[in-house]
């Protein structure tokens, strides 16, 4: 039991302690609060396994406990591996459109996520002249600008001209990028969505189930040390789409 509670206790302090770092550099969500939840968890569990709990516990109940924690890992490896499959998408070339899909905006310009994005649909631009740009997010209440508009500013700081970029300000969610989107873009016309890497399988999924057709996804890059957290919270997204 020794080894099983030691085990425990450092899944807690990983996760407990990568939530503190979380909230200290500021991820701009609550999001850390799940990692010091798991981390509550793993002590619980650590404390079960020092008590022997496990030796006494009814065998019917031990079989479902280890049935469910097995579902679990499943469901989460699955999911993982969904994410992970999509997180190098290069992007067809010579699209029509591409979209890129909006996220935090601040005084001094798009966040860091944000400009991943901005900087990878540059890349696609400048390598394809003849693809418009549609860039999509509306002002949320903590944003000088909307994230169109902000986007907006950046690309033709990087030197894409004005006329290449279509502002769509309407949208608050991924599906509604999407959705507000479509209006820009006529049928049979080739579309590829901008997004960073660890939200690219779900950007697709939605991208097809707004009625786009064979969606090419370009997938930026994120910051490695935001990268566990932004997949675990992809994966709880994908649950919640696929459950509503």
């Amino acid at each position: 039991m020794k080894i099983v509670t030691i085990f425990w206790i450092l899944l807690a302090v990983l996760c407990g302690g990568y939530g503190i770092l979380i909230r200290a550099i500021g991820s701009g969500t609550g999001f850390f609060l799940v990692w010091i939840a798991l981390a509550v968890i793993f002590v619980g569990c650590s404390a079960a396994a020092q008590a022997g709990l496990w030796g006494i516990m009814p065998q019917f109940l031990r079989r479902v406990t280890l049935v469910l924690l097995c579902l679990i890992l499943v469901l989460f490896t699955g999911i993982g591996g969904c994410i992970g499959s999509k997180m190098n998408t290069e992007g067809k070339p010579g699209l029509d459109y591409i979209i890129v899909l909006g996220a935090q905006v601040y005084e001094r310009g798009p966040s860091a996520v944000l400009r991943f994005r901005l900087d990878k649909a540059v890349e696609y631009l400048n390598e394809n002249p003849q693809t418009k740009c549609i860039v999509s997010g509306g002002k949320g209440s903590n944003e000088p600008c909307s994230e169109a508009e902000g986007m907006e500013k950046y690309l033709i700081r990087q030197g894409i001209p004005e006329e290449r970029i279509l502002k769509e300000e309407k949208s608050k969610t991924t599906a509604e990028n999407i959705k507000y989107s479509k209006k820009f873009i006529k049928s049979k016309e080739s579309v590829g969505i901008v997004t960073n890497n660890f939200h690219m399988f779900r950007a697709l999924q939605i991208a097809k189930s707004q009625g786009l057709e064979d969606p090419s996804g370009i997938a930026a890059e994120s910051t490695a040390l935001y990268l566990p957290n932004n997949v675990l919270r992809e994966i709880l997204a994908e649950i919640k789409y696929l459950i509503f």
